[in-house]
């Protein structure tokens, strides 16, 4: 996936509910700090600078080095390093579900902002390290 150049806060204006709107600001602010990088659209979901990934057995592609999308149901926050490396933090977060490498977050409000910053800068960290033999990262913006 590549970033469509589509416009950011208009992608956050069309989300609902209203609660997916204000959370996906506070998400915008937040990783924009922990990447200090400017948010970007890839397609419906907003991502900060960009990594490539390859694994062995040749699938690879493009993706933001943390992003995360206003879903209706949820808001999802991708993590290229799963959800598995987090599971101490994500038992404090609060409220919330999960996929292999995705966090579903249904209200911003309920969960602990401060723990939710510590799981986006350890997965920063292990992206911008390079991933690991399964799942190699190199990061491109």
């Amino acid at each position: 996936m590549k970033p469509t150049g589509h416009d950011v806060a208009g992608l956050i204006a069309r989300s609902s509910p209203a609660k997916r709107r204000r959370d996906a600001e506070t998400l915008t602010a937040l990783m924009q700090e922990v990447t200090g990088r400017e948010p970007a659209t890839w397609g419906t979901i907003i991502g900060f600078g960009s990594c490539h990934y390859r694994y062995p057995t040749g699938t690879e592609g493009d993706s933001g080095l943390l992003a995360f999308a206003p879903r209706k149901a949820a808001t999802t926050i991708y993590l290229l390093d799963g959800v598995a490396a987090h599971e101490e933090a994500l038992a404090a977060l609060g409220p919330h579900t999960t996929g292999a490498g995705c966090l579903y977050v249904t209200d911003l409000e309920e969960i602990d902002l401060d723990v939710l910053r510590g799981v986006l800068e350890r997965s920063l960290a292990w992206v911008e390290a390079g991933g690991t033999p399964e799942m190699q990262l190199t990061v491109t913006a």
